[in-house]
């Protein structure tokens, strides 16, 4: 797919299809005003006799006969003040499903001159162009790889949209919105990918295809025999009961000072998750492949810094296992040394999310970090507190909480933050070890947030949990990409 920029007027530039936008009431944008009189009023004809209405997300298409464009797509943006952020996206979503498996090869989307309310950050053409960017990635995406029968190619190949100057800050915007884009697709391909495919070693494989593809980007991975002799036991743990064996992947991006921190991302990898010896129910149990799902957006991430190459240090660690039941499996009773010397008593062996992240948290001081952010589909409790719409989000430090909040927010991948009080740390307490990995049924996303804490008080840490947001069940089921856009952003707020 072709993708680009421009700043003239809509009849001057070669396309088979317009994309314009319609308020449901206030005043046309510019290029709805163009376009309307390059079709002799036809847009306000139809709005006056009710065929066009504007509202959100509806989608109009108008095939045409000897004009500039064989057909006018007109989508509704809603009302003026209702506007926001999450609604001009549904509009952006409307408008590329009208497109996405349509006649038209190529197209010229003019709905970033659709104003919207919010914070000059998100609200500006910038945060448009690029959430437009981001949009057209995401909503063009396929996985077929696995179907023995291919569908036809899609028609459209050539992608132009509307900028006021389709200056470099404008450029820079719309391509860091293609790049998030296409790092969510990269991490929903790694979600979506069969578990029977995707295991801890096929991961880290991925990691080194990743480092012989850009040159700014460093793997090392330590194997099973590494870990045992620096005393990861907890992983090790996790991954006894598989006849695949667990992987530490470590990823470096050095686009910053050799001085300067790094930001370190650490993701869960459980490639498939059965609950071990404390097996979960069969139904459903096909979806524990995105138990993987904190790594996979490490790795998203990792390859928006390697496409956009910013001025910034980020370490990528991942901690990939399978949870299997067999005769070498972890029992719920167990005693392990974590790499901190901590020892755990694992009551829960479906519990094993934290276990694999404690380890690789305390691996990660060795890195000096700026800050430590971990990702995990950790608890399903945090679905039931939050549902799909909100990560949760805890932190040791109240800026970086503020800062993880905002990009929510200027991206719409939004997350909300819960408490870590020393409060629930107690529901920890083991009779027989320093810690144990389960704190009963109250506050499950909370009192696994406090385990991690455990090994995170040298740094400035931010866990989140995206249970409920790495992916969707049911008709829709599939990986989400999320939360790409949300460290994408914060990571290039920190970037020289």
């Amino acid at each position: 797919m072709n993708f680009s920029l421009s700043s003239k007027a809509i009849t001057a530039t070669n396309t088979d299809c317009l994309v314009i936008g319609l308020p449901e009431n206030g005043e046309w944008p510019e290029t709805t005003k163009a376009a309307d009189q390059a079709l002799g009023g036809l847009i306000k004809q139809l709005e006056k006799a009710g065929d066009l209405t504007g509202k959100n997300a509806s989608v109009s298409t108008l095939p045409l006969t000897e004009q500039p464009w064989q057909r006018v797509i007109v989508v509704g943006t809603g009302k003026d003040d209702e506007r926001n952020l999450a609604n001009y996206r549904k509009a952006l979503i409307a408008a590329v499903g009208a497109l996405k498996d349509g006649p038209s090869n190529s197209v010229f989307i003019c709905l970033t001159d659709t104003k919207i309310q919010g914070s000059e950050a998100s609200a500006s053409e910038d945060a448009r162009l690029n959430l437009l960017g981001r949009t057209l990635e995401e909503q063009l995406y396929t996985f077929t790889g696995f179907k023995s029968e291919q569908p036809p190619a899609r028609k459209l190949n050539k992608v132009i949209a509307q900028a006021s100057d389709a200056d470099q800050s404008q450029k820079d915007a719309f391509n860091l919105g293609l790049a998030t884009g296409r790092g969510m697709n990269y991490t929903r391909d790694l979600g979506n990918t069969p578990p029977n495919v995707c295991h801890p070693v096929w991961l880290a494989e991925q990691a080194k295809n990743m480092a012989k593809e850009h040159d700014c980007i460093k793997t090392e991975v330590l194997d099973e025999k590494q870990m045992a002799e620096m005393g990861m036991n907890t992983i090790l743990a996790v991954g006894k009961g598989s006849t695949q064996p667990p992987r530490l992947i470590v990823m470096e991006y050095r686009g910053g000072k050799a001085d300067e921190k790094p930001y370190v991302l650490v993701g869960k990898g459980i490639t498939f998750d059965s609950g071990g010896i404390s097996l979960k129910p069969g139904a459903g149990m096909d979806e524990m492949k995105y138990d993987m799902g904190g790594s996979a957006s490490v790795f998203g991430t990792m390859k928006v810094l390697a496409e956009t190459k910013p001025s910034i240090n980020v370490v990528a660690v991942i901690a990939a296992a399978e949870n299997m039941p067999d005769g070498s499996a972890t029992r719920p009773g167990d005693i392990v040394t974590t790499l901190s010397g901590k020892t755990v008593e694992i009551l829960n062996t479906d519990a094993e999310g934290r276990l694999v992240l404690c380890d690789a948290l305390t691996y990660v001081k060795k890195f000096d970090p700026e800050v430590v952010i971990d990702l995990a589909t950790l608890t399903g409790a945090c679905i039931i507190a939050l549902g799909h719409q909100a990560t949760g989000m805890l932190a040791n430090n109240d800026e970086l909480a503020n800062e993880l909040l905002a990009a929510g927010e200027r991206t719409g991948d939004r997350a909300w933050r819960l408490p870590l009080w020393d409060e629930y740390q107690s529901q920890l307490d083991s009779n027989f070890a320093d810690i144990a990995n389960i704190g009963g049924r109250p506050a499950g996303t909370i009192t696994a947030a406090c385990f991690l804490s455990r090994f995170t008080k040298e740094y400035r840490w931010a866990h989140l949990d995206i249970a409920g947001t790495a992916w969707d069940s049911g008709k829709a089921k599939g990986a989400t990409g999320r939360p790409v856009p949300l460290l994408v952003d914060y990571l290039m707020s920190h970037a020289g």
